[in-house]
């Protein structure tokens, strides 16, 4: 019974409903759950051009199932765009700054549940960042895969233009068919189609079950798109009517199976970075070898652009996602619950064979102990990563003289000038997280290193990153990096490293007398300008060992 002067609900909510009818919405809407529609369309990234017009989609499949959605975006840059040059240093910050938008307009308009719309590089994982923190029930979608460009008898992607920058460099091509290359090679909007970092985070999310199977690998403009889209608004309704977060689905064990995902699929480096950012917000415990033991237990069975001739189109008439789940289900926890409906093993049972070509059974594998090589030594005493599938077998094994930069600038410029030796060591310094600051990615010099013919006779080092478009010895994430006085700090031209991928071992071959020498008298830092949002996040970051974690 309620007396006089009692209130049946929180009259302060009057405010909130007020403001919320001048927005559009009925009180009957109001009284639904209100879902969050996280957003990262831009017109200036072809991973996110799509996603305006796809938000509509997922918000009618919320109205649907009987939810009010409530849209807002977040920024999203594009890697390709922004990764050479002085936009390279925003980039990585922005995963955290993404997150913490993200964590702050979630609880102070109190939404309920999460459809996270993203496709590329750093904005899905800040995005996963912003979900482990808020704990609601979440699910994500992406655009779509871009379509690939058919050039003669073989197709190409943006990976191809990265490495023609190389081909320009020594003259294999001319400026008419550069300049026609650039217009042609990204055919539409999309995920660029390739094996980057993009496509590895989106497609962890299918194979954790935050995603809809083919959300990552199919074309961007495929009708299923649409559809897809109604059905993830739909559930995301259902998710937080039954009050299941995503902390029920993103378990230590499920993440497990996501690091043997990326391992066996040849995904992109920067997903080593990104899963051990995920752990430590998780509190799962992971560090840089627990990702090694984990992922060296699976076979390599898909290889994709630029590790073979294959493309993200390819992978999804292959079978996508759950046909290279199927492929290495004996070394899976089957029975995770996946937040798009059922189990793991429910969510593969149907799943197309496999080829055998486009995606490989785990009896004849590409690699049989993963993708990565996580090394230590002399060099990286906290450890390193290099993507040894995407490596000549040849170069498993190195010995060279260092070639030292302290920039990504000086190193480039270097590459477009001067004349590199086969067995060098390219040393690129001071682009660690602190250093840079940004830990920028280093993929526009890696490529030319193959456009101009040196991966199999050169190695590249540095405290910064590579890209998932990145093949060859190229060897990142060099922890502790130079600007915290780490060993890549002292290294001088001519010194010899060693490389020994299967050894897991990267070493300074340097005696240990004459180590202590330089390290008596610390080398300057070298001018490395960090201002605003940069100062701030030089000051706080941690170290890529533990995921480059700022916020």
């Amino acid at each position: 019974m309620t007396h006089p002067g009692e209130q049946t609900e929180d009259i302060t909510e009057a405010y909130y409903r007020g403001l919320m009818h001048a927005c559009g919405y009925r009180g009957v809407d109001l009284d639904k759950p209100q879902i969050a529609v996280v957003n990262s369309f831009t017109d200036v990234n072809p991973g996110h051009v799509t996603l305006r017009d796809l938000a509509s989609r997922v918000k009618e499949g919320i109205w649907a199932a009987g939810g009010s959605p409530g849209e807002f975006n977040v920024p999203a840059p594009c890697d390709g765009m922004a990764n050479s040059g002085p936009g390279g240093h925003y980039l990585l910050p922005q995963r955290d700054l993404i997150a913490g938008s993200i964590e702050a307009m979630v609880r102070a308009h109190s939404f309920k549940g999460l459809v996270m719309m993203a496709s590329c590089d750093k904005i899905i994982p800040g995005m996963v960042m912003a979900a482990i923190r808020l704990n609601l029930p979440t699910l994500f979608i992406t655009a779509g895969a871009m379509l690939p460009y058919r050039l003669k008898d073989r197709t190409v992607c943006t990976s191809d233009l990265k490495e023609a920058i190389g081909k320009r460099r020594s003259g294999e091509i001319d400026d008419e068919t550069f300049q026609l290359w650039q217009e042609h090679f990204c055919a539409s909007a999309g995920t660029c189609s390739m094996m980057g970092t993009a496509n590895t985070m989106g497609c962890f999310l299918e194979a954790t079950g935050l995603a809809p199977f083919g959300s990552a690998t199919m074309l961007a403009f495929d009708g299923a798109k649409v559809r897809q889209a109604r059905n993830v608004g739909e559930r995301i309704v259902t998710l937080v009517k039954e009050e299941r977060r995503i902390g029920d689905f993103l378990t230590k064990s499920n993440l497990e199976n996501g690091i043997k995902y990326i391992s066996a699929s040849g995904g992109s480096t920067n997903g080593v970075l990104h899963l051990l950012a995920f752990a430590h917000l998780m509190g799962a415990g992971f560090d840089v070898e627990h990702f090694d033991r984990v992922q060296r237990t699976v076979p390599v069975v898909g290889k994709y652009k630029p590790s073979s001739n294959y493309n993200v189109d390819d992978y999804h008439e292959a079978g996508g996602v759950p046909t290279l789940l199927n492929s290495i289900k004996d070394h899976l926890d089957l029975d995770v619950p996946m937040a798009m409906g059922g189990t793991l093993r429910d969510a593969i049972a149907k799943a197309p064979v496999p080829d055998g070509d486009v995606i490989r059974t785990a009896a004849k594998p590409l690699d049989p102990d993963g993708a990565y090589g996580i090394l230590r030594g002399s060099l990286a005493p906290n450890g390193c990563v290099v993507k040894k599938s995407g490596m000549d077998p040849k170069m498993y094994m190195h010995r060279g003289p260092a070639v030292v930069f302290n920039s990504e600038e000086e190193v480039r410029h270097f590459m477009l000038e001067r004349e590199i030796k086969p067995g060098s060591v390219l040393v690129v310094r001071y682009e660690g997280p602190k250093g840079a600051p940004g830990m920028r990615e280093l993929s526009i010099p890696a490529a030319m290193l193959v456009g101009m013919g040196l991966h199999t006779s050169v190695a590249m080092v540095t405290d910064g990153r590579f890209s998932g478009a990145t093949r060859g010895p190229c060897v990142g994430h060099i922890a502790p990096e130079a600007w915290e006085g780490g060993p890549l700090a002292y290294v001088e031209d001519g010194d010899l490293i060693e490389i020994d991928v299967l050894a897991n071992r990267i070493d300074l071959l340097v005696p240990e007398e004459e180590m202590r020498r330089r390290m008596a008298n610390p080398p300057a830092r070298p001018e490395h300008p960090a201002h605003g949002v940069l100062a701030a996040y030089r000051d706080r970051v941690s170290g890529a060992d533990t995921g480059a974690v700022w916020i």
